[in-house]
Parts: structure tokens; sequence; C-alpha cells
């Protein structure tokens, strides 16, 4: 016997309540070309849409009272899901990159790594500065503190996301553009 596993369904767009779904009992209301009608009994709206063949659609249910539209509900929703697609496709996921970093590490090499993180600051994205101890240099975590502090030093214009962090062998920071 096989046993199917299928993953929930995400809802295709956001939850909008519409017509009986609405459960205020006052809404202010506004008419199919934009004008600001009254506030009234959620009934007595619902009434006054179902005349004109639409839908009582909420569109700010966090207003006092809830802000409600006479509209076509399929129209609405619509709507709703495209501009949802749109910013979507806008919007630019954050990403951490890295930027490791030694004890006996050169001044060349840290100016190399300074323009590693700058580069990734100026697209946008935070900056993990690591700086991982072996064996004996385990013993020298204010060394690793000093060489991180002077490395956030070099930049200007930064914030710090992350402040200092060790853990076991590796001591961290994450820093990000203001």
């Amino acid at each position: 016997m096989r046993i199917s596993r299928r993953r929930p369904q995400k809802p295709q767009g956001p939850l909008i309540r519409f017509n009986t779904g609405i459960t205020a009992p006052q809404v202010r209301v506004i008419n199919d070309q934009g004008e600001h009608l009254d506030v009234m009994d959620t009934a007595a709206a619902l009434t006054l849409a179902r005349e004109q063949g639409l839908d009582l659609v909420l569109i700010n249910p966090n207003a006092q009272p809830p802000i409600a539209k006479i509209t076509d509900y399929g129209r609405y929703k619509y709507q709703k899901t495209k501009e949802m697609r749109k910013q979507k496709a806008h919007a630019k996921e954050v990403e951490v990159k890295g930027v490791r970093l030694s004890l006996r590490i050169g001044d060349h090499d840290l100016g190399v790594r300074r323009e590693m993180a700058q580069r990734f600051m100026d697209e946008g994205n935070r900056v993990r500065i690591e700086i991982i101890l072996r064996g004996r240099e385990r013993q020298h975590v204010e060394l690793a503190r000093k060489i991180l502090q002077d490395f956030v030093a070099l930049f200007t214009e930064i914030r710090i996301d992350q402040p200092f962090q060790k853990q076991g062998g590796v001591l961290s920071m994450v820093i990000a553009k203001k």
C-alpha cells in the first residue's frame, strides 16, 4: 500500500473578506468610482452593493470603522494578486556574503578583503566578517577581536547588524551599509 504525501497548497493571493464574510457591525463605504459614501451598517451596505449587482469588499479591516468598497470581487482580487506579483518581482533578496580574515593576514590582503566587502555592501548585501582560530591561535581571542575592529574601522557609513560574537573557534560580526 502506497501512501501519497501532498504538500499543503499555498493560498493563491491575499485573504480578502467580502459580502457576508465581513463581521464588523459598521463600515465606511466607498463606491466603485472611489467616492466616499458614508459610514453605515454592514447589512445596509451589503444591500446597496447587491442592488448595483456588485460585491461589498473589505479593503482596510484595521481602520476604525473598517473601510469597504462596492466593487466586483473577482476584479478586485485579480488586481491585488497582480500587485503582489509585481512587488515580488521587484523585491531583491538581501544575502549575507562572507569575508574571512586570519590572525596572520598581511596589509595588502586586508585591503583586498576590504574592497570585496565594500563591493558586497554596494550591491545591497550584508557582510559577515569572520576569523577562524585554529590550534594554538585559540588563545589569542583579543588579538582576533582587535583585527576585526580594525577591519571594521576601515569603512565609513556602515552599521553593525550583529556585534562581535564568538562561537567555538570562530569569531564573527555582520555589517551592512547605512
